[in-house]
């Protein structure tokens, strides 16, 4: 289930601030080695696009690693994470959209809507996120090559 190796990096803003810390806690639990990258303070006036550049400028750098990112329609940390080359973000709407987010498209940065998503279904999303691995079926792998191909190209 749980990789040895895998590293998962958490941030959030106000909005999702209170659902990240509930994360933190289940990442605890059940094991994994992470890093929260902020807020460290729920503060009203902070700005999501400071997390989303941390968590995903990390993602893209650390081979292996995840990351988790909160805001509270989940859409502009989405966007940010997006602009980082090699950062595949997704906002969760489901487990199992989750799962096949990380089976089809090796999705590296689940994005969390916290002002539309119920603690138990973060939970069960951040499980399948973490316990699902990309399947590396040849289509998949060509679709991620084009991928790679439009980063460098733009």
């Amino acid at each position: 289930m749980k990789s040895q190796k895998l590293k998962v990096y958490l941030g959030a803003d106000h909005r999702g601030y209170e659902l990240k810390e509930s994360i933190a806690g289940w990442l605890f639990e059940w094991g994994y080695e992470f890093t929260d990258l902020g807020a460290s303070y729920l503060d009203p006036k902070d700005d999501y696009t400071v997390y989303a550049e941390r968590v995903a400028s990390i993602v893209a750098e650390t081979k292996g690693s995840l990351g988790i990112l909160l805001c509270g329609s989940g859409v502009g940390v989405d966007v940010v994470a997006n602009k980082m080359d090699g950062v595949r973000a997704s906002i969760g709407k489901s487990p199992a959209q989750v799962k096949a987010g990380r089976n089809d498209d090796d999705m590296n940065v689940l994005v969390i809507a916290a002002g539309y998503t119920k603690e138990n279904e973060a939970k069960e999303m951040v499980k399948v996120f973490l316990e699902t691995n990309f399947a590396g079926k040849a289509r998949h792998k060509k679709r991620l090559e084009d991928i790679k191909r439009l980063e460098a190209n733009n």
